[in-house]
């Protein structure tokens, strides 16, 4: 179907920053939020929006642990595209699927369990309605921020204008394909999508994001995020 709209939600990694001292035999996305799997709440508030026809969750073909803990879930297909980083993942998942050049892709992180139906509606709308390359949620930085060498303080950076990026982000099939490609061709392998899009000199649209969208990154997070949720 043209112009369609689907998800991929890349979930290859280990989450080795959100263990503690000792390891964890789960990966982070697998591990139980508000009695969940935190994997499962990040599909659950995409598949909040009915415009979301499809999510494939993308993972490391060693996975042991998807098949079980997403089995039955409707609307929902496992890919085992995961590659050593996420920039990897994401490039393998877009060049793998069968669908239309212009479609919309949105690209999520599995570790974002609390992200708004309100934040996902609006970029979706925003990026639908506009004439844009694409989108993604952030929020402007409040706090200082410091530049550092090693542990010590090189400079304090001027926060005026830095925004903090989120996922969702958005864009057409073709556009980040094409994105992707090229910064792997050329050895640039970005942290997010958006990234990929402004090496080739586009500007995608930043929606306001929310607190709520926390990526769950260190242990700490986990109880934030019960909490929250």
């Amino acid at each position: 179907m043209k112009n369609s709209l689907i998800a991929i939600i890349p979930s290859a990694g280990t989450g080795s920053r959100a263990c503690k001292d000792s390891d964890h035999e789960i990966p982070k996305q697998y591990r139980n939020i508000a009695g969940k799997p935190m994997l499962i709440h990040s599909i659950m508030s995409l598949l909040a929006d009915s415009r979301i026809k499809h999510v494939i969750v993308s993972v490391s073909p060693q996975d042991t642990w998807a098949e079980y803990i997403l089995s039955g879930m409707s609307k929902v297909t496992i890919r085992k595209y995961g590659g050593s980083t996420r920039f990897e993942t994401v490039r393998n998942t877009i060049n793998s699927i069968d669908v239309f050049d212009n479609d919309w892709v949105i690209i999520h992180d599995a570790a974002r369990p609390g992200l708004p139906i309100s934040c996902l509606k609006f970029l979706i709308d925003k990026c639908l309605s506009s004439n844009v390359v694409g989108g993604l949620l952030a929020i402007p930085a409040s706090n200082t921020i410091k530049r550092g060498i090693g542990h010590k303080v090189d400079h304090t950076i001027d926060r005026n204008g830095l925004w903090l990026a989120q996922t969702p982000q958005m864009f057409r099939v073709s556009l980040l394909c094409k994105a992707l490609n090229i910064a792997s061709d050329s050895g640039l392998f970005t942290t997010d999508e958006s990234s990929a899009l402004e090496l080739i000199g586009l500007s995608p649209i930043m929606i306001r994001g929310s607190i709520y969208n926390m990526k769950v990154t260190w242990p700490e997070d986990f109880e934030i995020m019960e909490k929250l949720i």
